[in-house]
């Protein structure tokens, strides 16, 4: 008899299911579009990540964060709520997001070594010089050639906050903001930032927003490098560079992007009451 019963009381409740789920609408959730670019430059196929604004208008200006690491395994998800978050509670302007998803970030991101240890370690290293050309000449075009722009942002972190770095000091006219997360800049016996000085004596004082940081918990020479950054750069005589830093105190090379670019966000959009 209880046998019975239960056998009832199961077909009951897939019964109550089947009826909920034919009252139950189902489409899909989207935040932006994923585009295939073909990149001569680089002759491969690149996949785009775009966020764009809720309220996203064709016929108005934006403007553009582009992401590097922005696969949707990588940071574009958590980056696009970020944004999306200070633009609900802070002063930041409705954005849009370019995630550049990586194919071979060690290739991409990386200027060339002689030192036989990272060409062992990075066989495919040594190809920036490759990566900036195609956000130079192809993606940034591309961009504009579809959306209106206003600022351009570049968010890097790692190696790509070298790949950031190198831009910023070679060709900085390239993006307005540039938030440098915790650089690579040990790459190649930190020749870099043995150049950054005079680098940045040959570049123009135009405005620009400069964010470093650096989490407390990384390697030593990690958090020597970004404070040698940020002091190089604090004292280059660009009177209208904003630049800050920021040390985060309870964060290590795996957990400091997202907090990190909520501390630097927070520097140019400040909080604001909701209307």
């Amino acid at each position: 008899m209880i046998k019975k019963i239960l056998v009832v009381c199961s077909v009951l409740l897939s019964l109550k299911f089947v009826v909920l789920a034919q009252n139950t609408s189902v489409k899909p959730l989207t935040i932006g579009e994923i585009r295939t670019f073909k990149s001569k430059v680089l002759n491969e196929e690149r996949t785009l990540n775009i966020y764009l604004p809720g309220n996203f208008d064709k016929t108005k200006s934006y403007p553009v964060i582009y992401l590097l690491d922005g696969s949707i395994k990588e940071d574009f998800i958590h980056v696009s709520g970020l944004v999306q978050f200070f633009n609900q509670m802070y002063s930041m302007p409705e954005t849009i997001v370019i995630g550049v998803a990586n194919v071979d970030r060690k290739r991409d991101f990386t200027f060339h070594t002689d030192l036989k240890d990272l060409q062992k370690d990075y066989p495919t290293t040594g190809h920036s010089d490759k990566f900036i050309s195609f956000l130079e000449k192809e993606l940034k075009p591309f961009v504009e050639s579809q959306y209106k722009v206003t600022d351009t942002y570049l968010f890097g972190q790692s190696l790509g906050g070298l790949l950031a770095t190198e831009i910023l000091l070679k060709k900085p006219e390239m993006f307005t903001n540039y938030f440098i997360i915790s650089p690579s800049l040990w790459w190649d016996d930190e020749s870099l930032l043995k150049q950054a000085k005079e680098l940045l004596g040959k570049s123009t004082d135009t405005k620009k927003f400069v964010y470093v940081s650096v989490g407390k918990g990384e390697h030593p020479v990690m958090v020597k490098d970004a404070e040698t950054f940020y002091d190089i750069l604090n004292n280059s005589g660009k009177k209208n560079w904003t630049v800050e830093y920021k040390m985060m105190e309870g964060d290590n090379h795996a957990t400091i992007l997202h907090r990190s670019l909520y501390e630097g966000l927070v520097k140019l959009f400040p909080y604001q009451e909701p209307k």
